[in-house]
This record gives C-alpha cells, sequence and structure tokens, in this order.
C-alpha cells in the first residue's frame, strides 16, 4: 500500500480546515452544539474515519509531521502558566486541596479497576496497566515512556496497546465531557449558580485584560521568553528521573514571570493578548493531533482489551457525575470541573480545556474551573502518575 507524508506546513493547514469544518458541522448539526461537542474533535473525528478508511481499503495510508502539534500544545500551556496569579490563587487554596485529592483518588481508581478486570478475564495485569492511569490520566506522552518499561517485564507490544489505549480515550473523553457538564447544567438548572464574569478566562482584573492591537507582539515575544526559560527549568526536572511533560518548565516559568511582575509593578504581563494567543494555539494543537490519530489501532485489540477500555469509560462516567460533581460543590463550577475531569482523566489536559471551552462559550466563564484543570491536570495530576504507576508496576 502506498503512502503519503503531509510536511509540518501542510499539517498545520489541514488542521486548520479541519477545524473550519468542525465549527461549520456544529452549527448545522444541532446535536453537536446543544451537547457542546469541541470544534476541533468533530472535524477532526470526521477526518480520522476517513483516513481510516482509505486505509483499510488499502488505498493509501497518510502520515502526517507533527511538529508543530508540540510548538502549539507548548505555546498554550504557557499561556496557562501566565494565568497563575498567586493573588488569585490564595481565594482557592480549599478547591485546590480538595481537587487534587479526587484527581490522585481517580488515578489510583484507574489502576484498581484495569487490575482487577484483568484478573477477571484471566490476563496479565501488567496489559491491564497498559489500559489504566498510563493512558488515561497519562495520555500518549506517559504512553511513550510506560510502554517500553512493560515490555521489559514481558508484556509483548505494549507500546502499542498504551498508544491505542490513549488514543480511544483522546476520543471517549472528549466526546462525553462536553454531553456530561451540560447534562448537569441543565438538570439541576446550574446558571443561578454561576458567578458571572467578563469576557476573560481567568480575571481578577479587568483592567489586565483589555486587548491593544499593538500588545500582541509583546503578548507573544512574553510567550517566547518563557518557554525559552522553560526549556532550562525543564532540563534539570528531567535529572529527577521522573517523566514530565515537555510544557511543564515553560509553566513554572510564565508562572513566575507573571507573579514577579505582579508583586513588584517594574513590568506588564499583557494578559488578554496572552489568552488570545493560547486559545488558537489550544485549537490547532487539537487540530492537529485528530487528524493523526490512526482510528485502524483499536481495531487491532482484542475483545479483552476493550472491555479493559469499557471499563475505563464507566469508571470516569459514574466519577465525573457523582463525585467531581457532589464533592466540587454540586454548583456551575463543579458541572464545568466534571466536565474537563473527563478530558484530561482520559487523555490529555488540552481536551479538558477544549471540553470546559465549549461549556463556557455557551453558558458562562468558570474562573475557579479554569484555574483549578490547568494546575492540577498539568504541575500535579503527571508527577502524582508516574510515581502511582512505579509503585504499581512494582507490586505486580
Amino acid at each position: 500500500m502506498s503512502s503519503f507524508t503531509f510536511n509540518m506546513y501542510q499539517t498545520l493547514a489541514l488542521a486548520v480546515v479541519v477545524l473550519l469544518l468542525g465549527k461549520f458541522l456544529r452549527k448545522k448539526i444541532r446535536f453537536l452544539e446543544k451537547f457542546c461537542i469541541p470544534a476541533p474533535v468533530v472535524g477532526g473525528l470526521v477526518f480520522a474515519v476517513f483516513s481510516c478508511i482509505l486505509y483499510a481499503s488499502g488505498i493509501i495510508e497518510l502520515n502526517f509531521d507533527d511538529t508543530l502539534r508540540e510548538v502549539c500544545m507548548v505555546f498554550f500551556f504557557t499561556s496557562v502558566g501566565f494565568q497563575a496569579n498567586l493573588k488569585v490563587l490564595k481565594s482557592g487554596g480549599k478547591a485546590l486541596g480538595i481537587f487534587l485529592a479526587l484527581v490522585i483518588a481517580l488515578i489510583i481508581l484507574q489502576n484498581v479497576v484495569a487490575v482487577g478486570l484483568a484478573d477477571l478475564l484471566h490476563i496479565s495485569p501488567l496489559i491491564g496497566m497498559c489500559t489504566g492511569s498510563i493512558p488515561m490520566v497519562g495520555g500518549h506522552g506517559t504512553s511513550g515512556a510506560f510502554g517500553p518499561v512493560l515490555e521489559d517485564f514481558g508484556v509483548t507490544g505494549a507500546t502499542t496497546i498504551c498508544t491505542a489505549a490513549a488514543t480511544f480515550g483522546l476520543i471517549v473523553g472528549s466526546l462525553i465531557g462536553g454531553p456530561i457538564g451540560n447534562r448537569l447544567i441543565n438538570r439541576y438548572d446550574l446558571l443561578k449558580t454561576a458567578v458571572p464574569e467578563d469576557d476573560s478566562v481567568l480575571v481578577e482584573d479587568e483592567e489586565k485584560h483589555k486587548r491593544q492591537f499593538n500588545m500582541y507582539a509583546p503578548a507573544v515575544f512574553q510567550l517566547i521568553i518563557a518557554i525559552g526559560i522553560g526549556t532550562i527549568i525543564s532540563h534539570f526536572l528531567s535529572k529527577t528521573g521522573m517523566t514530565f511533560p515537555v510544557y511543564i518548565g515553560a509553566m513554572i516559568a510564565a508562572a513566575v514571570i507573571r507573579n514577579v511582575g505582579e508583586y513588584t509593578n517594574r513590568y506588564t504581563v499583557h494578559m488578554g493578548e496572552i489568552n488570545d494567543v493560547g486559545g488558537i494555539c489550544l485549537s490547532l494543537f487539537l487540530g492537529i493531533a485528530m487528524i493523526t490519530l490512526k482510528i485502524w489501532q483499536l481495531a487491532d485489540l482484542a475483545l479483552p482489551l476493550i472491555l479493559l477500555l469499557a471499563g475505563q469509560v464507566v469508571l470516569m462516567f459514574f466519577y465525573a457525575n457523582f463525585v467531581i460533581f457532589r464533592i466540587m460543590g454540586k454548583d456551575y463550577d463543579a458541572a464545568v470541573l466534571a466536565s474537563g475531569t473527563c478530558g484530561f482523566g482520559m487523555g490529555a489536559t488540552p481536551n479538558a480545556m477544549a471540553n470546559m471551552q465549549a461549556i463556557c462559550d455557551k453558558y458562562l466563564p468558570s474562573v475557579k474551573a479554569y484555574l483549578l484543570i490547568p494546575i492540577v491536570g498539568s504541575l500535579f495530576a503527571d508527577f502524582i502518575n508516574s510515581l502511582t504507576i512505579t509503585v504499581f508496576i512494582n507490586l505486580l
């Protein structure tokens, strides 16, 4: 079978086309808008299915240079790092601690369910681990890191299984997050509990979020500086032997730059413009991520693995609805948090942000959710997940 590889410029252009297709379909197909399915996911799935048909029929295999996916991801999370204003975080300290504890419990439960189902199906518990928190909370990055480790323990094709499970989680986490949040909001009439905010995602001072056309260039420069410093931070973090996402250093650098500016007043961080650039990069990242999905990898999974993945979906559905939502307050913010948890709990934090963005675009912003999800999902979850996976693998 012949193949064709899109270079990184063609891949980026195709991602934009897919994004526009998704927006068009959301306007035309009522239930997509109603259930808050993110536009990049809608258009991306259409293309992924088309690509799968071409591959399955033996016509052609489409490959992509996804270099810019990581670039867009790092730019987006750097913009998220700039949101970490300590003055705001102080007011949400208790909520942050509670949500972090819930995420730790989710990570443990994902592995318990995976190992437990593997035992019921009479397969190796290490194969079960291939569908636990490694691909779910960890996503493709952690799958790529721990797949070879499991292969060293004798699990043939562990990396492929983890990657396929991460692909499955990426799709399902995006598909169920918006509908879950939307259902909770409508069922419990939660709009009356929402605190109206301005059009900024994380806003503590309206004046700092005003956009000025001539400030977009300085905003991009601030992002680039934070990313450059972040590479040094990431280098030292890697010396710990732990697996961290590539953007973690840039997030920390951005947070430091933001707070030094806040407390010294020596320079201005252009938050409104940074939010806009970050939003654009999020859409581009998801567009590239979706078109590069290889759905046919899921068809290679044996029935036991499909049952293992189904168990993770059931766990996430009940955990988001009955644990996250209820413990976090049963209000509008809790519903948005439940939606976001589905995103990073089964895929990646950008999917969580897209789920929440779809909800907030339809209703109102949720400052609490936009603070907690990136901080816990990016700064804490990957670190804790790596420790938990290591403990489980050694116990098994």
